[in-house]
């Protein structure tokens, strides 16, 4: 047996996981020492009543709370500014983020500029924050993005409008309160985008170059609660044990990705929402099988693990088996299958093939990829 790789694990917080979690959230920030505190979500929201019920817990607590519902999808440093503009208004000393994404990486972002100043540009990259963070709480209410078990703010430039993934360990939730209760008021193509989002995130990190003993374990584990249960949820969304599974499931994707790191499928996805507003999942769901085919050259035995937890070996290679299973769970998401279906110009492939080349998680990709060879990816997608 080969000598395993080496890694740096360094686990990023508590995580309560169960259904009716939200109702220990008092308590649990009182823990982290808050008295003032600073609530994150995004004004969608307010119609499940999630923020509300997480504001009563905390005011139940003897704590004061500061909603800023500021957030909008794929948040950009304007919104991040304005949180930071709220947030020393009400003098807060603590953070939590109720919603999916784009609530928790504006919270991440207004962490970063509250307490260590400048702007976003200033920490793309890691560990460029220099001075302590307040502590946080990550609370989703989506499965995909797993952002509640990673260190990274995905804030989207203005001026580019590409994502800038700012990433420091102190901006990690101290805690993350998994309810599975509050994923069922999921909307069906939120649960479907977020979920392929979820997926990409398990099969991209297995097969990654910065891939590692805990990562594995963790792509692994996510892959097993999440290809029973995407569906499930998408044909049965009441059922708690599917959402329940979803929810897990991504966030031990979260998990792998913070161990790790992603590959061409999310560099590739990234200037088709730059370009033409797509739906970061949509995106996904788009590039990923033609990833997993070009891919398999050179990790068809990492495939065939994934294939194995699913008991779906029948003889073909594993990566066909993936591709195939990823574009039948965007089909039964009402997902779109080639980037014709939603209007992408072929003659913009070559310029879309170069921006997906600068994005960095492009270059952790386990099969080297140039303009050329995600410009061919590209072709095959459209």
């Amino acid at each position: 047996m080969p000598l395993p790789p080496a890694f740096d694990f360094q686990p990023l917080g508590r995580v309560v996981f169960g259904p009716g979690s939200l109702n220990s959230l008092g308590e649990l920030v009182r823990l982290l020492g808050g008295s003032r505190v600073l609530l994150v979500t995004d004004p969608g929201l307010e119609t499940t009543g999630h923020p509300q019920r997480a504001a009563t817990r905390m005011q139940e607590a003897g704590l004061n709370v500061f909603t800023f519902d500021g957030v909008k999808e794929n948040p950009t440093e304007l919104e991040v500014s304005h949180g930071v503009v709220f947030a020393r208004k009400h003098q807060v000393n603590t953070i939590v983020a109720v919603g999916g994404g784009s609530s928790m990486d504006c919270a991440k972002g207004i962490n970063f500029l509250l307490t260590n100043g400048g702007r976003m540009i200033d920490y793309k990259g890691f560990g460029k924050a220099t001075k302590p963070m307040l502590p946080s709480v990550g609370i989703p209410t989506t499965t995909g993005t797993g952002s509640e078990a990673q260190c990274y703010a995905l804030i989207t430039d203005e001026s580019t409008h590409l994502k800038m993934a700012c990433g420091d360990k102190k901006a990690a939730f101290r805690i993350a309160i998994l309810d599975p209760e509050l994923t069922v008021s999921q909307p069906r193509m939120v649960t479907a985008v977020t979920g392929i989002d979820a997926v990409a995130h398990a099969l991209e990190s297995a097969v990654c170059l910065k891939r590692n003993p805990i990562s594995q374990s963790a792509s692994q584990t996510a892959w097993k609660y999440l290809e029973p249960n995407f569906e499930r949820t998408l044909t049965h969304p009441h059922d708690l044990a599917a959402r329940a599974g979803m929810q897990l499931g991504s966030h031990f994707a979260g998990m792998a990705i913070e161990s790790s790191m992603l590959g061409v499928c999310h560099s590739s996805a990234n200037p088709l929402t730059a370009h033409y507003g797509i739906t970061h999942g949509v995106a996904i769901a788009l590039m990923l099988p033609h990833v997993i085919r070009f891919n398999a050259a050179c990790v068809e035995p990492l495939y065939a693990e994934l294939v194995d937890i699913c008991g779906e070996q029948n003889g073909e290679p594993a990566s066909e088996i993936l591709a195939r299973r990823v574009t039948e769970l965007a089909r039964i998401a009402g997902l779109p299958a080639r980037l014709r279906d939603v209007g992408i110009a072929e003659s913009i492939l070559p310029l879309l093939a170069h921006e997906a080349n600068e994005q960095w998680t492009a270059r952790f990709n386990p099969r080297p990829v140039g303009e050329a060879e995600i410009l061919t990816i590209y072709q095959e997608a459209w």
